[in-house]
């Protein structure tokens, strides 16, 4: 009975702990999903779209001279600019979907895939995962992750301890 006693409150610790952990959830940053706000085709073109997200908060994704960004739209309509294109100057897009990290139902990160040209050969690009802790007073990038082994898992990681990292400074 005692060893039936001991399985049951481990099981119990478990299930407990596992239902603390954040989860996912996927939604996209397609042209197509987000809705145009303004853009222009003339010189190197330029786009500001609407799109959607998780627990009222929305994303907007914006172009110009061929680089992309993300800014987190609060439900109170409070703009937070995460600058991806600051942080590497090349030719770069975003990826078509991105991972809000939920703790509770409460969106406390995102990860961005942020494609990079390389500026000798713009058909060469890098893909690094951008993870941007997400609140209602700030949001802002705290890492990113190169391209390696469990990039994806890495970026889960660091996007469930944002809430405790200091904002990445924007380079000079």
């Amino acid at each position: 009975m005692k060893k039936l006693s001991i399985i049951f409150v481990i099981a119990l610790g478990l299930c407990t702990a596992a239902a603390a952990q954040n989860t996912s959830i996927y939604t996209s940053t397609s042209t197509k999903a987000c809705k145009t706000i303004e853009s222009s085709a003339k010189e190197a073109g330029f786009y500001r779209g609407r799109c959607p997200g998780v627990g009222g908060y929305r994303l907007e994704l914006l172009e110009g001279d061929l680089r992309q960004t993300l800014n987190v739209i609060t439900p109170a309509k409070k703009k937070s600019e995460l600058n991806f294109w600051q942080y590497n100057g090349s030719f770069s897009s975003i990826g078509e979907k991105v991972e809000w990290r939920l703790s509770k139902g409460v969106p406390v990160a995102l990860i961005a895939r942020f494609n990079v040209s390389n500026p000798e050969d713009s058909a060469k690009t890098t893909s690094f995962l951008v993870v941007s802790k997400i609140g209602r007073k700030e949001s802002c990038v705290v890492e990113i992750i190169d391209p390696v082994a469990k990039q994806n898992e890495k970026a889960r990681v660091s996007a469930d301890g944002a809430a405790s990292k200091p904002c990445l400074a924007l380079p000079n």
